[in-house]
């Protein structure tokens, strides 16, 4: 007789919900541990390196940029598909997720949508320097305009950026904080001082915990997830638009918007990956975040890094197949011209290393894992840079050929945007909960 594999519990270490409440409280009600210093101290250091570079940058002008008459974008524009395209994942694990009723999502959602947050802040600050004269930041926005009958182009899809990525930051903010108010309740009433029990007080929004308050919560939360899943596929699309819609070799295509998504998501998960097995250690959160969801997070990037591969290879042949000159030319040029090692270096990173999550092994290893998500986004910012640089240095006048290189000051603005992606995830370690603790609940000793 055949007997189905019962699978392991989502919570370990027999924990009972005053545990559950006790452990994810516990790095907030305590002082931050030397590990959650010394984290911070080099986040920040990075942040000011970002405030500095962007200030030079505000005060000098473009020109302290490697940008050029032909690669008007460079570093730039790379930097901002990097950060959406880190977005995705909070998304994904949130609200489709959500939807399908996957309860291996719950100890991680919650870190995922802060990730969401913070990288779509660190995306939106590159097209907003580069319009150079940032003060007039607003001119994008559909707003009458004081000088004149002056309107934003509807036609291009740089516009079209801005409502979605500010469509998909609007929402993403707001599940976030609805999943927020039970914990910061939580936290509110074992406040032990007048000004944390002010504060979380004042952010729970008179959570009592009643029958109607847990009947509104889910309904609204599904509702948002309801609108949230069509801004996974339509954010990144549209920013694929950005290039499909013009008739640079190498660009025009119509497989970018699926390419764009897969991609995304893979470099989502990168990063979530990153993030937790640091998480798991320092707040000795293991029996939440357990390797259960680290393999079935790893199983999705081996998924998406396959997709963005078949992407790849499709490309090529596509070039190859239609005959045009151009196009063969431009795919040659990535694969052998001078930026030869930044195609190879993403070949290598996205489409053969996450081919090793076919072993067990490196799908339970944490420390393996954590080094392939390194990898995993080293590969997704080449993908970028690849895109932008190797299609623009070579246009259709051999006069106009330049190679570009970046400037100490674009090497600092990325590194600064990394500073303010993780001083901002550590801060929010420090003051809110990590892990959901009202879902964790809800499933401890399930199997399902």
């Amino acid at each position: 007789m055949y007997e189905a594999n019962i699978r392991k519990p989502l919570v370990t270490g027999g924990k009972t919900i005053s545990d559950v409440t006790n452990d994810i409280c516990r790095p907030i009600e305590n002082k931050p541990t030397p590990m959650w210093w010394l984290g911070f101290t080099i986040s920040f250091l990075l942040l000011m390196v970002f405030v500095g570079t962007i200030g030079w940058t505000t005060w000098e002008g473009i020109g302290v940029w490697g940008v050029n008459k032909t690669v008007m974008w460079g570093w730039d524009i790379t930097n901002f598909v990097f950060w959406v395209g880190i977005g995705h994942a909070g998304t994904l694990i949130s609200a489709i997720l959500l939807l399908f009723r996957q309860k291996w999502r719950m100890s991680i959602n919650r870190s995922a949508e802060a990730m969401t947050i913070f990288a779509v802040i660190c995306a939106a600050m590159f097209p907003l320097f580069h319009m150079g004269r940032v003060w007039l930041g607003y001119w994008p926005l559909p707003l009458p305009n004081a000088y004149g009958s002056l309107w934003v182009n509807f036609n291009s899809p740089l516009l079209w950026d801005v409502f979605a990525i500010s469509t998909y930051f609007s929402v993403s903010l707001l599940f976030w904080y609805l999943g927020l108010i039970p914990d910061i309740a939580t936290v509110r009433d074992r406040a032990t001082t007048k000004a944390r029990k002010f504060w979380y007080g004042f952010f729970a929004m008179g959570w009592n915990g009643s029958a109607r308050n847990w009947h509104r919560y889910e309904v609204v939360a599904l509702i948002l997830a309801g609108v949230s899943t069509p801004l996974v596929l339509s954010v990144h699309t549209i920013v694929s638009m950005d290039f499909a819609t013009s008739v640079i070799p190498g660009w025009h295509t119509t497989i970018f918007p699926p390419y764009f998504v897969a991609g995304a998501i893979f470099s989502g998960f990168g990063m979530v990956l990153t993030l937790l097995v640091i998480a798991r250690s320092v707040l000795r959160l293991q029996d939440y975040i357990t390797v259960e969801h680290l393999e079935a997070m790893t199983k999705v990037v081996m998924l998406t890094g396959s997709m963005v591969g078949l992407a790849y290879l499709t490309e090529f042949f596509i070039a190859f197949y239609s005959g045009v000159e151009y196009e063969q030319y431009a795919f040659r040029n990535r694969a052998f011209g001078p930026y030869w090692w930044a195609y190879w270096t993403m070949m290598s990173c996205n489409l053969l290393a996450p081919q090793v999550f076919w072993f067990k092994w490196a799908r339970t290893t944490p420390w393996f894992i954590f080094i392939m998500s390194i990898i995993v986004n080293i590969g997704m910012w080449f993908e970028r840079f690849v895109i932008i640089v190797t299609s623009l240095h070579r246009d259709y006048l051999p006069s106009s050929w330049v190679m570009y290189s970046a400037t100490w000051v674009e090497v600092g603005i990325f590194l600064g945007t990394m500073g303010l992606f993780f001083t901002a995830f550590f801060l929010f370690s420090k003051f809110l909960p990590v892990v959901n603790m009202s879902e964790v609940k809800s499933i401890l000793k399930s199997r399902e």
